[in-house]
């Protein structure tokens, strides 16, 4: 039997009802809109700025309260603190492997590809003088005093203990979980304007840095882009076929949340929407709660890829020669250095400069090459960084046992 004009009718208003009520639909408007302002008046683009960075302050003022709510109400629900700490450990070997994957990975595309055999008399140069003065050792007590997330992190884990051993637990988790309800509920409100956000962001990007710059330092942006994906696609994408999830699944479960961080070119807007579709998605408050935060920090692979092509990258444009001893020395420094490049803006520039003056042969200077181009890249680093957060949070949920079948991403 064939449907009526009516039922067609009805389906047609359907679709279309549903696709502009979509956040995402709204969010890559936005962001096509963005380009184009940013391209044909600039002037105005910039300006856009503004909107951009008071969508992101905005969502800043929720990060704290879901990571305290969330570790906090999971370590008091787990009950079990040798299992909080067993978490813990697991997360930052899995982050430490991961990531040192990442950085060789970004190492071997270099040189396969070479991004960096192309004539350096074109190129649009930057004014790199703020990041290649002398660099300061690096810190870790400073790494936490810059990074309120790590702070918060531990107040909560602090707090989660003390109130396991309380004597007023059940009333006072009643009131956090209500607290909770209201705070999810606020930023459901809140996400309505993203596409503002990505929007502003997407505009003073094209408009500041124009698409004409993309031109010289393509081959490096392409190369970066097709290393990114296929780390995604294969590196992340046989860990959850491990765990006999798809990475596809995972990708389009949270596609609103990956245009957001496309718009705005950084993964904090979309944390707290990541860490509430993760819940849905199966795996547990306190593995989520403990695993998002600490990933932000620590477990940054899009920043380790472009860190590490970046430095043989600028050798290649210099026709520096590395040894392989040297490209061990680089990894090993990009291993640690590269957990200072979370939370402080600029921090990727301050690290290379600190990896090239460690290792002496290639000039500090190349860095004014980057410049030009780094915003463009960001977005592939932020994507590529939740993207990782998300697979490593439902990896140590899985490994935990602490994964539910719920909302999730079709299991295959």
């Amino acid at each position: 039997m064939k449907p009526t004009t009516n039922n067609l009718s009805a389906e047609k208003q359907s679709l279309l009802y549903r696709i502009v009520t979509n956040l995402t639909f709204w969010v890559l408007i936005a962001i096509v809109c963005g380009v184009l302002l940013g391209h044909y008046n600039p002037d105005t683009a910039i300006k856009m700025k503004l909107i951009g960075d008071w969508f992101i302050k905005i969502i800043k003022v929720f990060i704290a309260p879901i990571i305290f709510l969330t570790i906090v109400l999971g370590i008091s629900g787990m009950g079990d603190l040798k299992k909080v700490g067993r978490i813990g450990i697991k997360s930052l070997i899995y982050f430490e492997i991961v990531t040192t994957f990442a950085l060789a990975i970004g190492v071997a595309a270099a040189f396969i590809i070479q991004p960096g055999k192309i004539d350096k008399t074109g190129l649009d140069v930057q004014d790199a003088s703020q990041y290649t003065g002398a660099p300061k050792d690096f810190s870790w007590m400073q790494f936490f005093l810059d990074n309120f997330t790590l702070q918060v992190l531990l107040a909560a884990i602090v707090a989660g203990i003390v109130l396991s051993y309380s004597s007023k637990r059940e009333k006072i988790v009643s009131g956090l979980y209500v607290c909770s309800k209201y705070v999810f509920m606020a930023l459901k409100f809140v996400m309505y304007l993203a596409p503002l956000g990505a929007f502003g962001g997407m505009a003073y990007t094209v408009g500041k840095f124009g698409l004409h710059t993309l031109i010289p330092l393509g081959k490096l942006m392409l190369t970066v882009y097709i290393t990114m994906a296929i780390f995604i696609f294969v590196i992340l994408g046989s860990i959850m076929r491990y765990y006999k999830l798809s990475i596809l699944e995972f990708i389009k479960y949270v596609k609103a949340e990956l245009l957001i961080v496309l718009g705005t070119s950084s993964s904090e807007p979309a944390l707290p929407n990541l860490m509430e579709k993760l819940e849905r998605m199966g795996c547990s408050k306190s593995v989520v709660g403990l695993v998002v935060p600490t990933g932000y920090s620590f477990n940054l692979d899009g920043t380790s890829i472009y860190l590490s092509m970046s430095v043989i990258f600028l050798a290649q444009l210099y026709n520096v020669h590395l040894t392989f001893e040297e490209v061990l020395t680089i990894i090993g420094l990009l291993m640690i250095t590269s957990k200072g490049a979370a939370g402080v803006t600029g921090s990727g520039f301050i690290v290379l400069a600190s990896t090239l003056t460690a290792i002496h042969k290639i000039p500090v200077e190349g860095l004014a090459f980057l410049l030009g181009v780094d915003k463009f890249m960001s977005e592939a680093r932020a994507l590529t960084n939740f993207i990782g957060n998300g697979v490593a949070t439902i990896v140590i949920a899985k490994s935990e046992n602490e994964f539910v079948e719920a909302d999730n991403p079709r299991i295959e």
